[in-house]
This record gives structure tokens, C-alpha cells and sequence, in this order.
């Protein structure tokens, strides 16, 4: 149904666009004929100048499509494989470390098991707000491009830009007052600043027991080292160090600064002022 509307859509578009020209020209007192010159001026202009802006984009786009379909074959290579990077880690330390070895590999497995579930349960809650916002602002194809824009938000930054603008041009051709494609934007809007503050620190981040704080300096951090593969790649290659670090006697302070095990408030007073008893 969604793309046997596309036409329409298109006549709307182009219908919505010949009023902007004839409002802006009244307004202004210019001709329609110089406006759309105008237009067609400034979008060659627009290309020419932004031409590698818009070739990084549709990289990144591409990157991020490329992992979508790779990541399942990485996924079974690893699973066929199993038995042979086992026996490698095995034979990489000696025999008395093995039990060690194993349960740590075990726990590396969790984690990636729980990271996964809580992706899944952030896709559930964003599709889920998503849907509930156009249709309270009564937007057609509502919970299509609620579940649309839940999976591209697992894209960052260019996947949410894509997420809001295809309800925004929904509401543009569908609904009577323009003003309902900015209530669109304030929606999605709200649901990111909800997704970035809550649920990316509270579920998914939780599922494999790292704290809040880490997780967004790690989104950021990995983002700026690596693109979107490394925000994808972020937390879980965090509760992975978190998993090594807390077998190591030397790094377990660090395994407890990844962590989500937030002390008692009155425990650290008390252990201050038995501290300063002692001294005096």
C-alpha cells in the first residue's frame, strides 16, 4: 500500500511546492519564473559544493548496510569454527590455565548473548514509541514507519536522520497543516534524547553490567576511532575487556570502574571517617 501511494505522494509534493513558489512570490513581490530559477540555481550550487559531503554520506550509509549483511555470515563462521579458535586459546596458555581460560571465554559468550537482547529490546521500545506518536498525530502507515524507524536507529547518526525524515515527508502530503511534519520532528526528537539517556545506558548497557557513563564515552569514543562500525562495536568490546580485567588481580580496579556496581553512599562515608580516626 505504502508504494502504490508513492505517486501520490509525489503529486502532493510537487503540489505543496508550487504554493510555497506562488505564496513566496505575493509575499516578496517576485515572479514565480525567478523563484524557480532560483531553486534550480541554488540546488546545482548545493551539489557542486557539497558533493563530498553527500559521497561520505552515502559511505557511510553503504558501511553501515554492508555490516547488516555481513555481520550474520561473521556470526556462523564463528559458530563453525568454534571447536578450532577453542583449541587455539587452549594451546595459547598453558595447561594449568585452562579452566580459567574456558570460563572466561564462556563469560565473553554471555555477554555478547545479553548485548543482543538488549538490542532487541531497544528496537521493541523505540518501534513501539515510534508508532504511538504518529498515530496520536494521526500519520498513515504509522506503525510501518515506527518499525522502520526503529531499525534504522540502530545506524547511529544517519540512520535516526533517515528514521524521522520519512514520517516528516508522510505528514507533509497526508495532513492538512504543514506544522504536523515539526510535530513529527519534536516527537522522534524526544524519543532519541529518551533512547541516548535511558534506554541505550539502562537496558542495553545493563544487559552486560556496564555503567551508564562508560557506555555513552565509549559510544563517542569508539565513533571517533572507528566510524559506525566502532559505535556498534562499543559496548560490547567494553564488557568484554570488563570480563578479562575482572580475572586479573592487577586490573580488577578496572573492571570495577567498567562496571555497574555503584557503592553505598554512607559505606564510603564511614570508611572515610575511620580513615581519619586512625590518623589522628
Amino acid at each position: 500500500m505504502f508504494s502504490e501511494s508513492w505517486p501520490t505522494f509525489v503529486n502532493k509534493f510537487t503540489e505543496l511546492f508550487n504554493e510555497s513558489v506562488s505564496w513566496a512570490s505575493g509575499y516578496f513581490d517576485i515572479s514565480p519564473s525567478k523563484i524557480e530559477a532560483w531553486v534550480a540555481k541554488t540546488k546545482g550550487e548545493m551539489i557542486n559544493t557539497d558533493g563530498s559531503a553527500i559521497k561520505q554520506t552515502i559511505i557511510n550509509v553503504g558501511n553501515g548496510v554492508v555490516i547488516m549483511f555481513v555481520l550474520p555470515v561473521y556470526t556462523f563462521l564463528f559458530l563453525y569454527y568454534k571447536p578450532f579458535l577453542m583449541e587455539f586459546f587452549h594451546r595459547l596458555f598453558s595447561e594449568k590455565n585452562h579452566g580459567a581460560v574456558g570460563e572466561v571465554i564462556n563469560q565473553i559468550k554471555t555477554v555478547v548473548q545479553r548485548y543482543l537482547v538488549g538490542l532487541v529490546i531497544e528496537v521493541i521500545i523505540i518501534a513501539f514509541l515510534n508508532s504511538v506518536g504518529l498515530l496520536l498525530l494521526g500519520i498513515e502507515y504509522a506503525i510501518l514507519l515506527g518499525i522502520i524507524g526503529a531499525l534504522l536507529n540502530l545506524i547511529p547518526y544517519i540512520g535516526g536522520i533517515v528514521a524521522v525524515a520519512l514520517p516528516m515527508m508522510i505528514a507533509l502530503v497526508t495532513t492538512s497543516s504543514p506544522l504536523t511534519a515539526l510535530y513529527v520532528l519534536g516527537i522522534y526528537y524526544f524519543i532519541q534524547i529518551i533512547d541516548n539517556n535511558y534506554i541505550v545506558p539502562k537496558i542495553v548497557a545493563s544487559k552486560v553490567k556496564i555503567n551508564a557513563l562508560i557506555s555513552i564515552i565509549a559510544i563517542f569514543a569508539f565513533g571517533i576511532l572507528w566510524g559506525i562500525p566502532g559505535m556498534f562495536l562499543s559496548i560490547p568490546l567494553i564488557a568484554i575487556l570488563k570480563v578479562i580485567f575482572d580475572h586479573f588481580d592487577a586490573l580488577k580496579p578496572w573492571g570495577f570502574f567498567l562496571g555497574d556496581n555503584m557503592p553505598g553512599v554512607d559505606m564510603f562515608k564511614l570508611k572515610i571517617s575511620k580513615k581519619k580516626s586512625t590518623s589522628s
